[in-house]
């Protein structure tokens, strides 16, 4: 559950770089419609996850993120080494 905590830390800290809040309603908003993101920003922000949380995503699998609480779900279905 400690891992998890810090996971979510560190990608709320990423998210906040980018302007993106995790609170309220705004945490399952589009990326593309209604945080009018560029594709390239939304590539920019997955990486910095990935890097930041040594954690790294199937190409598959980002195709089912499409709001930042989908992608934070992802990142915690991965199984983490102790």
């Amino acid at each position: 559950m400690n891992q998890q905590f810090t996971l979510l830390k560190k990608a709320a800290e990423v998210f906040h770089s980018y302007g993106i809040s995790l609170f309220g309603a705004r945490k399952n908003d589009h990326f593309i419609q209604k945080l009018n993101m560029d594709p390239i920003f939304i590539n920019g922000l997955i990486f910095e996850l990935e890097y930041q949380l040594q954690l790294f995503l199937q190409d598959e699998k980002l195709q089912r993120a499409a709001t930042p609480k989908e992608l934070i779900a992802l990142f915690l279905e991965i199984p983490q080494d102790n």
